[in-house]
């Protein structure tokens, strides 16, 4: 009993000085609003760190910005903890906080040496980031299946597996899923994952302590080693020396090495030579921009995870249609708008949904024009432009005509009343109404919902 006291004192000593250190790299504002609230949660495990916060937007918040953080953070003080939980405090539980007196000076240093180097001991896996969870399709299908056929158990197939592409589309949510079925498959296995950075971090501070041994042989020691980000320690040259013989000890021994990188090998600058000839030798896969396809199926894998919420087909393709490049903020965009809808009580709509997101749709948004998507449909529909905008009332035009200001109020800025005049005059109550009929007809008529998903891919490009 004595001893589970005393390790609770030390974690709740640890969080004091790892909330000082949050509170200087910060700065005061970010830290009032958005850290300062974080709660320690007594859990009776001193190797098991939980957090709380009093609602689910700060809790994402928390989780997509500080979660890596707060692990190395409490591991650089304690490397015996295994895990760090953010979760959000459940009404009418009020959670047992841990605290000790604060110490009087404001920022504890961490003293470099082992303590880092011990904190690599246990893998820093998100838990959300597994295969099950990663949508596929032709965009990301062999960096999808040669990240399986790493994770699986027996001889090496290849090593090792360099994965790139732009921010957010993926590459860490792979590295992450490895992580996890290798584990699951070899428990007893040896995993590390980190960023490029944080190598060099741990470099840095073995080097400082006089103390490289413990650094090397931990690295080279593992059965599966993750590195992300290659491209941060572009021109650090005594890190990539270490780094060069790290990749050599671990393909040496036929063990697993998974890099990224924001680049293919070739196209990254500042990294030696030698370290992009080792990169080559393995498999090395892009994961393309994902397609309005894509972008869309994964707003719908993210809204199973939420089950009490309810967000209409007509945003989700919104958001699919306006945020283009980056999976991470394509999601973060979804948790945007149903945390206002969660705070203001607000019923969520495209209108809504415009006005909660505003920059983020504009910024992202390809400046599509109603010219274009009036041309694009009566192509389409083997019509002549013209008769987009005529008053002829047969089905074979009327139809089509809904359809492309359906598109003019989904794909572009022009108000209501801008959309029907350029569409021969027409009030704006017409478009209303078209825009309505086409959103039912989506869900009843998969002629309609097709026609819609192919001139939105078009338009997309």
């Amino acid at each position: 009993m004595t001893e589970r006291i005393e390790q609770t004192s030390e974690v709740a000593r640890a969080w004091n000085r790892v909330r000082a250190h949050l509170r200087e790299s910060a700065g005061a504002r970010l830290f009032d609003q958005w850290l300062k609230p974080i709660e320690l949660v007594e859990t009776g495990d001193a190797d098991n760190v939980r957090l709380s916060l009093p609602s689910a937007f700060m809790t994402n918040w928390v989780r997509n910005h500080y979660a890596d953080r707060l692990m190395h953070e409490f591991r650089a003080i304690l490397p015996h903890i295994r895990s760090v939980t953010i979760d959000t405090s459940r009404a009418g539980d009020a959670p047992v906080v841990l605290s000790v007196p604060a110490p009087v000076a404001a920022v504890i240093p961490i003293t470099p040496g082992l303590a880092s180097a011990a904190a690599i001991e246990q893998p820093v896996l998100d838990s959300r980031l597994t295969f099950d969870r990663f949508v596929v399709d032709a965009s990301n299908k062999v960096a999808f299946n040669a990240a399986k056929a790493l994770a699986e158990p027996g001889p090496v197939r290849f090593s090792p597996l360099f994965l790139h592409s732009g921010t957010g589309q993926g590459k860490t949510h792979l590295m992450h899923a490895i992580g996890h079925a290798f584990l699951a498959a070899q428990p007893d296995a040896r995993v590390l994952c980190m960023s490029a950075e944080r190598f060099m971090f741990d470099f840095v501070s073995a080097l400082r302590a006089r103390d490289t041994y413990a650094f090397k042989a931990r690295l080279r020691s593992a059965d599966l080693l993750l590195i992300d980000d290659l491209q941060f320690i572009a021109g650090k040259d005594a890190t990539q020396e270490e780094f060069f013989h790290t990749v050599n000890e671990i393909m040496a021994a036929g063990k697993r090495l998974v890099i990224s990188a924001d680049r293919c090998p070739q196209a990254l600058e500042g990294i030696e030579p030698r370290i992009i000839g080792r990169m080559a030798i393995g498999l090395v896969a892009d994961i393309k921009p994902p397609s309005i396809e894509l972008r869309r199926a994964i707003l719908t894998r993210k809204l199973a995870d939420m089950p009490d919420v309810t967000v209409p087909a007509e945003v989700l393709d919104l958001l699919a249609a306006r945020i283009h490049a980056n999976i991470r903020e394509l999601e973060g965009a979804l948790n945007r708008v149903v945390a206002y809808a969660q705070l203001t009580g607000d019923a969520i709509d495209t209108d809504f949904a415009v006005a909660t997101l505003g920059e983020v749709l504009r910024g992202s948004q390809r400046r599509v024009t109603i010219d274009e998507i009036q041309k694009l449909v009566s192509t389409h529909f083997e019509l002549k432009p013209l008769d987009l905008i005529s008053a002829r009332r047969a089905r074979a035009v009327a139809r089509p005509r809904q359809i492309a200001m359906y598109l003019a109020k989904r794909l572009t800025t022009r108000s209501l009343p801008e959309i029907g005049r350029k569409f021969g005059g027409r009030d704006h109550s017409t478009v209303i109404h078209a825009v309505r009929r086409i959103e039912q007809l989506r869900d009843t008529d998969r002629e309609v919902d097709g026609a819609v998903r192919v001139l939105m891919r078009e338009l997309d490009g």
